[in-house]
């Protein structure tokens, strides 16, 4: 199974992912919509970079009605404005993105210096960026619409970025609309969320999804396995199947960690491997509760949880049979591999180790699962 994509490049590349039809209501509302920033707020995998792109792009297109207070539409795709915006080149947009970001979406500008091309490109939105933001927003528009700062993930800021753009969102250039694309929006400081207008991205509906994926090629249960290992995000699951997802291997993998084996995470870094543990965690802890699972099938989960994972009348019956004490038992031996698995999560981008700090990973998996009813 190829490696599963990282927490900063689950999405897929938005020049490469088809059109996602389920934004396109989404937008006409948000056109409807006054005041000076707004914030796209939901869980990865829903389309905020792909929604704020096409809200900035209709702002700035010039085919808009001409009449004074009449609602926007969105973007032509045929003026220059919108041509700029294609190519990234639009002089009135400005697009801050953490640099691994900028280099993975043809986003980057050449390094200013020798250190800035060797040192490793960034995961946090740096102060650099804000400040290029903040010239930026006092100059004059060039094309007469305006201009628009796009900020991705939002939550991406430290505490000196976060509060830089605070301060021009408390006196923001009257000629200067701002869109913040979060997919963890309780990051945020509140006093920045209280300055934007927050729009909730919605959930397509199943068959929009379902339908969406197939243009990615792949078979339908390839497509449904995908689906469930992204918790139901259609990006997550798109950058999923382009990224080689393997069904079998997926679900073969909760059998092979009860057994001391690493499977395919042998191929991961640790950020991936501990990403895909904390599912099989979940789901575990969700068959101890009588719950059904969200990533993996029930039987999946049945070669590590015998017992747990049946369905129906029969899991009522486990649940009823499986005494208080041993339940308890199980949520605790759990609850000890969840939080052990978040205090991995805090060094795994050190540099350790992979070899040693998958192994340990694995052995935890091996410890915490072959729970019985």
């Amino acid at each position: 199974m190829a490696k599963r994509p990282t927490a900063t490049a689950s999405a897929p590349t938005p020049a490469v992912a088809p059109p996602m039809p389920w934004l396109q209501p989404q937008l006409q509302a948000l056109l409807r919509q006054s005041g000076h920033a707004l914030l796209l707020e939901g869980p990865s995998g829903l389309g905020q970079f792909e929604l704020g792109l096409a809200w900035a792009q209709a702002v700035l297109c010039e085919a808009q009605p001409a009449a004074d207070g009449a609602p926007l539409q969105p973007a032509c795709g045929q003026c220059e404005s919108c041509h700029a915006m294609a190519v990234h080149t639009h002089p009135d947009l400005l697009v801050l993105l953490p640099e691994a970001l900028q280099l993975q979406w043809g986003w980057a500008a050449a390094p200013e210096t020798e250190g800035d091309a060797k040192r490793k490109p960034s995961r946090e939105i740096r102060v650099e960026a804000m400040r290029q933001m903040i010239t930026f927003s006092q100059r004059t528009d060039a094309r007469g619409r305006g201009k628009v700062v796009l900020v991705y993930p939002a939550e991406n800021m430290n505490l000196v970025t976060a509060n830089a753009l605070l301060k021009t969102l408390e006196e923001p250039p009257g000629n200067t609309r701002f869109v913040l694309a979060s997919q963890a929006a309780h990051r945020l400081l509140p006093t920045i969320r209280s300055r934007c207008h927050a729009w909730k991205m919605q959930w397509p509906d199943a068959e929009q999804v379902q339908q969406w994926l197939a243009d990615s090629g792949a078979a339908a249960p390839q497509i449904e396995a995908a689906l469930a290992a992204a918790g139901g995000r259609p990006q997550d699951a798109w950058a999923l199947l382009q990224a080689g997802f393997d069904a079998q291997q997926w679900l073969a993998l909760p059998g092979q960690l009860a057994q001391g084996r690493p499977g395919w995470l042998a191929e991961t870094t640790p950020s991936q491997a501990i990403a895909v543990l904390q599912q099989i965690c979940h789901d575990a802890m969700a068959l101890v509760a009588g719950a059904a699972p969200r990533y993996f099938s029930r039987a999946a989960l049945a070669a590590c949880l015998p017992g747990w994972a049946v369905a129906g009348p029969q899991a009522e019956a486990v649940q009823a049979g499986a005494a208080a004490a041993q339940r308890q038992r199980a949520f605790e031996r759990l609850g000890r591999w969840s939080a052990e698995l978040l205090q991995a999560a805090r060094t795994s981008e050190h540099p350790y180790a992979q070899e040693l700090m998958l192994a340990a990973l694995v052995e935890q998996a091996r410890s915490a699962l072959n729970l019985r009813a």
